[in-house]
């Protein structure tokens, strides 16, 4: 088009009007370049978007999780991948030769990647984490020293806010053990002392009537899984007997459950007169 265009321009001496030409062809083909790839980028966002909304319709709560973080990842992936190919696109447009290019741009990778090693094992990590399943959108955690909520997994880093609400970014090149604590179960760990004076049968009891009460309540329906687990004495200290005792829960309300097993055993252990003892400090004056 541009050489019939110019063509033409010669043929009726309007040389200087074909730089114009060229110019604005160039100019347009470089729109087009843009127009297409930012389209192409907005297609395929749609198209991941709609197949992982089909594939959460019939998967349990763990796998949204994992097609949620995992969307998010190739949707970063695709629109670093079409901008890149965009712009060599462009560059070839503007008569820009691109074999120097990425010929320099290789030998310059070398020497950015010896200066940059952990950015690369960031993303190494980030990719390997991903294809294993370790860490999803919406999980508790504790990495690299830092638990909570896991707001954001990318290639580079994953994105943590604690309790507290202080968020925590922390590189994927440091993370070297994920604990991760919303994985299809979990369990409400409990230490209660009562008094060496105390009937452990009878405490034992109490405890399980408490759970068994929690278990069938419309509140905590869904959340407790099991019947408590009572492990026994777990130690004799100074001043208490300490029975250790566990539920097991869904994933992530272990903390919760914890705290209200906790809370509805003081008010029965009130009811049934069982105390729930202090350190005494006895001083004898002569």
């Amino acid at each position: 088009m541009k050489k019939s265009i110019n063509h033409y321009l010669q043929k009726y001496d309007l040389g200087k009007l074909s730089e114009w030409v060229d110019f604005l062809v160039n100019l347009i083909d470089v729109l087009l370049i843009a127009i297409i790839a930012y389209a192409i980028s907005i297609a395929i966002r749609k198209i991941i978007a709609l197949i992982a909304k089909r594939m959460l319709i019939s998967t349990s709560v763990e796998d949204k999780k994992r097609v949620n973080t995992l969307a998010r990842v190739f949707t970063y992936i695709s629109s670093i991948l079409i901008s890149s190919i965009a712009v060599i696109a462009i560059l070839a447009e503007l008569g820009v030769s691109i074999a120097p290019l990425l010929a320099t741009a290789g030998v310059a990778g070398i020497a950015v990647g010896f200066g940059a090693q952990s950015l690369v094992k960031d993303y190494f990590t980030g990719f390997v984490m991903l294809i294993e399943n370790q860490i999803r959108q919406g999980d508790i955690v504790e990495i690299a020293g830092k638990s909570g909520i896991v707001e954001e997994v990318t290639l580079r880093y994953v994105r943590l806010r604690d309790y507290e609400g202080a968020v925590h970014y922390v590189p994927n090149s440091s993370i070297t053990v994920v604990t991760n604590r919303t994985r299809n179960y979990a369990y409400a760990v409990t230490d209660i002392s009562v008094s060496y004076q105390s009937n452990l049968d009878h405490v034992y009891e109490v405890m399980n009537q408490v759970a068994e009460e929690m278990r069938q309540s419309p509140k905590d329906q869904g959340m407790i899984m099991d019947r408590l687990e009572i492990a026994g004495v777990e130690s004799l200290s100074d001043s208490a007997i300490v029975i250790r005792s566990r539920l097991k829960v869904s994933a992530q309300y272990q903390g919760q459950i914890r705290r209200e097993f906790q809370e509805q055993l003081k008010k029965a252990f009130d009811k049934h007169k069982i105390e729930i003892p202090y350190k005494n400090l006895v001083i004898k004056t002569p």
